[in-house]
């Protein structure tokens, strides 16, 4: 499998994950604790897949930011956490950021 599909659901993976962690109440729920532990593995698993083809600091750069993006999203839009502009504005450099990463720099393999 392609190793950038692997990273994008080694993300989506750890980002349920988190939203799970959320919703154990601090693992007091059975079944989101148990999201949390099958998610995170899922997630490291695919990630160490990914790593095989992909440098681990653009690997890195990428789940994070995509991660922190997406889990501020389901917060906002899950959890009714607030998020103000320049809460999107963060976002969005951290969005330009791994666009440059991926698209403008020489660093990794594309």
């Amino acid at each position: 499998m392609n190793s950038w599909v692997l990273l994008g659901v080694a993300i989506v993976a750890e980002v349920v994950a988190t939203s799970a962690l959320r919703a154990s109440e601090g693992f007091s729920r059975l079944a989101p604790s148990l999201i949390v532990v099958f998610g995170y593995g899922l997630a490291f698993y695919l990630l160490s897949l990914a790593l095989r083809t992909i440098p681990v600091g653009i690997a890195y750069a990428i789940w994070a930011g995509l991660g922190i993006v997406l889990i501020a999203a389901v917060g906002w839009i899950v959890f009714g956490e607030k998020l103000d502009a320049w809460g999107l504005v963060g976002m969005g450099l951290i969005i330009s950021g791994v666009f440059v990463l991926n698209v403008l720099s020489r660093t990794g393999v594309h």
